[in-house]
């Protein structure tokens, strides 16, 4: 399951508020799948967080989101609206704009 795909169904499977232990539980055996195609449960990642309780759905699911690895969040640096390049910060001088 991809991650972006939890929120949905935090929102179906659980009930709020609830606890670390029961979503672990309940939850802990689903396999997150990166871009990059390595997966992960959902139990090894939520064992990063030091929440004890979560109020919302969108509340788990920003903590899950929160202790992901860097292969789910795609390219590093990668912006297709901007025309700088590879992290890189562009700094402008006076020469620069004659």
């Amino acid at each position: 399951m991809r991650y972006s795909e939890t929120l949905q169904l935090f929102d179906q499977a659980c009930e709020f508020p609830a606890d670390h232990t029961t979503i672990v539980h309940q939850l802990g055996d689903i396999e997150l799948v990166a871009q990059n195609g390595d997966s992960v449960e959902m139990s090894e990642v939520l064992a990063r967080t030091s929440e004890a309780t979560y109020q919302s759905a969108e509340g788990l699911y920003n903590s899950l989101v929160g202790n992901l690895d860097d292969d789910f969040i795609g390219r590093k640096y990668y912006d297709d609206r901007a025309g700088s390049t590879s992290g890189t910060d562009e700094v402008r001088t006076e020469t620069d704009r004659l």
